[in-house]
């Protein structure tokens, strides 16, 4: 999270400094010759994650181990649930030894439950993470052929720049997702 914050940061601080070198620009090239015009594009990231062939399986893979740790998780869940349902039905007749024994594997079951839902979100963050640091290492060297075949001056990432508008005639998503779909 605090990388996505911290990129986000740096994409703001980065844009603000080069305002006013692009503003420049034209009026220093208009003296000696044409005027240079910056380029901007926009690509929506999101897009390219979830409608990409390799995003859609990196997801998919996502999947498959979310949906595996939740099987563990209920396969715990229903081991406490039971032993506190043998407690309930059983704590009028059980010697108070039993009781405490009882007792102390609703405890034990409770702390190997809770261990277990943070080592899996911990485990599905890193997996995450993993996946789309692989995916932006394949996808960047895209954007830059791109941004270079194009002459652009910048590239935003629509929804995390702090971008509040862009004309769709800059979006360049739908040709990152083919090119990165075909770079196999």
């Amino acid at each position: 999270m605090y990388r996505s914050v911290f990129r986000a940061f740096c994409i703001v601080v980065l844009t603000a400094a080069a305002m006013p070198v692009l503003a420049q620009q034209p009026k220093a090239a208009s003296t000696s010759g044409p005027a240079a015009v910056a380029n901007v594009a926009v690509i929506d990231v999101q897009r390219v994650v979830t409608e990409s062939d390799s995003g859609k399986e990196a997801l998919g893979k996502l999947k498959e181990l979310q949906d595996k740790k939740i099987a563990e998780g209920k396969k715990l869940q229903q081991d406490l649930d039971a032993v506190k349902d043998q407690y309930n039905k059983q704590r009028f007749t059980l010697s108070e030894d039993k009781l405490q024994e009882l007792q102390k594997g609703i405890q034990d079951k409770t702390i190997a439950l809770k261990r277990f839902q943070d080592d899996a979100q911990r485990d599905l963050e890193d997996a995450r993470k993993k996946a789309l640091d692989q995916l932006e290492q394949r996808i960047m060297p895209i954007i830059n052929k791109v941004g270079q075949e194009r002459h652009l001056s910048l590239i935003f990432n629509k929804y995390q720049s702090g971008l509040v508008y862009a004309d769709e005639s800059v979006d360049i998503t739908d040709e990152i997702i083919q090119r990165f779909n075909t770079s196999k």
